[in-house]
Order: structure tokens, then sequence, then C-alpha cells
């Protein structure tokens, strides 16, 4: 079977020596020979990280693929500057260790060396499951405490802010969490949701260098959240745009298009066969930062259709215009599970329209049967990256847009 694709030409495709199972973490990195290393998180064990040459996007190279200390733990995210690598630890359950991040030192892509580790771990914690690493000076997670206990096991993550201008000693900064969700707090608790309790806590916790004053935080069930960071000590609420239910929880990743004063959220599929559909970007009105209104959302083939295909189908992950990459303010691509990685023209935020897409056939082996597509991310050349969830590996696309 063929790519099945519209303005996107496949450049090339690696399995990543039968470990694909790719996470939510891509980093590139320019080393100091000139070449382009692509760091890339795994979902689950046994693999840590995997480092792939795409010097020639067409003709990518494995170079490095580490370990996990141990199965009942995994490296979802990652995020790099210069030659520091942050790759986020999440145990599968609650006490267990190493649960934090880990610093290394990847100079030499082929030896990565530790530097240090930020230890998240505790009675009521799993460590960090997505971590934010621009500025080379702050490291934002979405991770358990050792001193947090949170009224509900499904909200054990909080918003933290570490800081690695010394990354041997990592020292957290500030901290910030939905009132009402920790034990001893004066608010009352949130209310659950009737059919889909994916929990209150922190997913994507992006801060950008063009307002280092804000976090922008998709908090699963708690919607869309905008902090002010402007005193790291004391994290304070600006803007919650609180949407679940009516609609079916995981608010995931916020994506702020600065020029234009708009919000892009995306929500993420969690189940099969589009149990919990729909799962969707959305477009917000920013112009009134401490409220956000819905002003359309991104289209999306029928979910009759691709609901049958296997596995999951809605929306996850999209590329955040990190700096150094390439960066729009019209275009928004994410990926859609078993609906590939799609691009949408938002020129006209009232009526996006799709421009692209690519849905890769099912990898051999898959157990979902379909393709799982799960992050993306282009570089400055325009050169896209995206990897599958469950064995596929790592996809390279020209996209055309």
């Amino acid at each position: 079977m063929k790519t099945d694709a519209r303005n996107m030409r496949l450049l090339a495709h690696h399995p990543l020596d039968g470990f694909g199972t790719c996470g939510e973490g891509l980093a590139v990195q320019r080393t100091r020979d000139r070449r382009r290393v692509l760091w890339i998180a795994h979902e689950s064990a046994p693999k840590n990280v995997t480092a792939v040459d795409v010097t020639d996007p067409r003709q990518p190279v494995l170079i490095t693929q580490t370990d996990l200390p141990h199965d009942r733990m995994r490296s979802n995210s990652l995020d790099l500057v210069g030659d520091l690598l942050v790759v986020a630890y999440q145990t599968a359950g609650h006490g267990l260790k190493p649960a934090g991040f880990e610093i290394f030192d990847v100079s030499d892509p082929t030896k990565p060396k530790t530097v240090a580790f930020f230890d998240a771990s505790g009675p009521v914690s799993r460590g960090v499951h997505h971590l934010w690493f621009v500025d080379g000076a702050y490291v934002h997670v979405s991770s358990g405490a050792p001193d947090f206990t949170p009224r509900n096991r499904r909200d054990d993550q909080i918003y933290r802010i570490v800081d690695v201008r010394e990354p041997s000693r990592p020292r957290e900064v500030g901290r910030w969490w939905l009132p009402g969700t920790r034990e001893g707090d004066p608010e009352p608790p949130p209310p659950r949701h009737p059919q889909f309790d994916t929990g209150f806590r922190p997913h994507n916790t992006n801060v950008y260098p063009r307002r280092p004053d804000r976090a922008y935080l998709g908090y699963i069930d708690g919607g869309a959240v905008v902090l002010d960071i402007s005193d790291m000590g004391r994290p304070r609420l600006v803007a919650r745009w609180d949407y679940q239910p009516p609609f079916p929880g995981f608010c995931h990743t916020v994506v702020p298009f600065f020029e234009r004063r708009l919000l892009v959220v995306s929500d993420e599929s969690t189940k099969d066969a589009g149990k919990d559909w729909p799962k969707l970007v959305w477009i917000l009105d920013a112009s009134e930062e401490t409220k956000p209104v819905p002003i359309s959302t991104c289209p999306l083939p029928p979910v009759k259709t691709f609901a049958k295909r296997g596995g999951r189908f809605g929306a996850h992950n999209l590329h955040e215009n990190r700096p150094g990459g390439w960066i729009s303010e019209t275009i928004v691509v994410g990926t859609f599970f078993n609906g590939g990685v799609r691009a949408f023209d938002i020129s006209d935020p009232f009526r996006p329209q799709e421009v692209a897409w690519a849905v890769p056939p099912p990898p051999r082996k898959s157990p979902s049967r379909a393709i799982q597509l799960n992050d993306v991310l282009i570089d400055e050349r325009g050169v896209l990256f995206t990897v599958d969830r469950m064995i596929g590996g790592l996809y390279i696309f020209e996209p055309k847009f």
C-alpha cells in the first residue's frame, strides 16, 4: 500500500530497528560538525531515546538508541537546547523510581552523558509526563511532586518550573495547579466529567521567548489555561477556557499565534474507534487575553470512515512553532493518529481549510492495524518529521504549503 497524501511527498521512512513505538518528543540538534540529529522519545519500554542523523532527510541513519532503567516506565517527552538534552521519565504507578527528568550532554550524539537528574518521585507521583525546554534556562514540566497530594489520583501532576541555568543543579522555582485539586485546598474540587473523566492536570506547558512571562497549558479536563509567570515563584491565572464538558475532555496543547492574537488548541483522542469523538483542533480569538473565545475548528474527514480503520482517530499533537524551526501563523499542522498528519490554512480563522495530508499505510505487525501518527515537527528547512505510536517508526515528508 502507498501513502495516501495530498501536497506532501514522502522522502524517507525509518523503522528504528524495530523499536518504532514513538512518543511525543521530537527535537533537532545541530552538531558542531554541521550534522542534523533528530532525537525521538519513546512511548513505551524498553527504549529511552533514539537519535537519527537527518542531515540528508532522504537517507536517515540511526546513530544512537538507549535503554530505560526498567520496563515500568517510559520517556514520553524530550527537548533540547544546544547540546543539552532533557528527557522526561514517567513511571507506570505511584511511588516508583526513577521519576522526574534526566539531563544529558549530547555533544557527542553517539554517547549521551548524564549531567543531572531532577527527582520528582513521591508516594502520589508518577514523575514527569511532558516537558518544554527552549530557552536554555528553565524546564517547564507536567509533573508529580513528593509534597503534592491530589484529592483525586487522576490529578497527580501539576505545572512545575525548574531552573537549569546550572545544569548540574536543577531546582524548582515555581509551581501551579488548578485550585481545588490538591488535598487541603480551600477551594471546592472541580466537578468531574460525567462520561470521560481523564483528570485535572497539565499536559503541554509551553513558554515562548516571545512572551517569557506567559505559560500556555493544555490542562486536560481543565481546558486551556494561560498563566502569568512574570514572577515564577507565584504563577497567576490570566485566562481559562473551560469547555469539557460538554466536550469529551483532554485538552492537550495550546499554541499562541502572537501576531494574530489567536490560540490554537488541540484535544487528544484517547479511545479507539472514535469512542471519545469529537477530538478537535480549535481556533480561539485571544484579542482580549482574559477572555479567549472559540471561533472555529479545523475540518476533518468523516469519523465513521476513520473510526473503522483501527486504533485512535482524532486530534493529538501540533507543530508548536518552536524557536529555531519552521514558524507559521497561517498554517496549522497536527497529527491525528490513524488520520495521519494534516495541515490547515487559517488565513481566515473563521473558515480553516485543509490544504495537505499524509496517511501512511498500516505498519507491518502493528497491533492497531492502522497508522497511529503521534507527533510532528517541521525544521527550518521545511522538512516534516512525524512518528508512529505503535511500531512504525519515523516518517519524513516534504510538505507543499
